[in-house]
């Protein structure tokens, strides 16, 4: 007997007693390999939704006055008048923050909209003969791994090629 046969041996015992475990869990050997992952997948689904934090679904869908839904559910009962507000606190420190949807909320005035700030002014650069665009970024950047940035901003005015820098070109430099 070679080793190959030695190993063929082997792996016809390990696929009996693969067979005989299923066998002995009532699988049997007719349970095809799709329900197999199938199985998989929903205990996995199973393991990922009883670990992930609840959060809230989408409302349900609302049935349309045609629908035969709509006729089936009863109307929600109307309240009969609008609830009193509690009276305010007259302990110190304990106002009452408005909420977006309060009617204190609307009573009170937005804040003023200032003018807009100037934005802060773009620092150019102009390309000179021999430049790259990492001696423009060691020079004016401080660092040369910074080209790729400048680069990034400037594309529309190098063009498809970082290595081709035309001369007089106004480079725009990162902040």
């Amino acid at each position: 007997m070679g080793i190959f046969d030695f190993l063929k041996s082997d792996k016809k015992k390990a696929q009996e007693q693969v067979q005989q475990q299923r066998a002995d869990k009532g699988t049997g050997p007719a349970r095809s390999a799709a329900a197999d992952a199938a199985s998989a997948t929903r205990a996995a689904a199973e393991r990922m939704a009883a670990a992930a934090p609840l959060r809230p679904g989408p409302a349900p869908a609302t049935p349309t006055p045609r629908s035969a839904a709509h006729k089936a559910v009863p109307a929600p009962p109307r309240p009969a008048a609008m609830p009193k507000a509690a009276p305010p606190s007259t302990r110190p420190g304990a106002a009452h923050t408005p909420t977006p949807h309060s009617a204190a909320h609307k009573a009170v005035p937005a804040a003023p909209v200032g003018k807009p700030q100037p934005a802060a002014e773009k620092r150019t650069y102009t390309v000179k003969p021999g430049d790259t665009l990492a001696a423009i970024a060691g020079r004016e950047l401080g660092n040369e791994a910074r080209w790729r940035e400048l680069y990034a901003m400037n594309r529309a005015v190098i063009g498809a090629n970082p290595d081709l820098v035309p001369p007089g070109a106004v480079l725009t430099l990162p902040g």
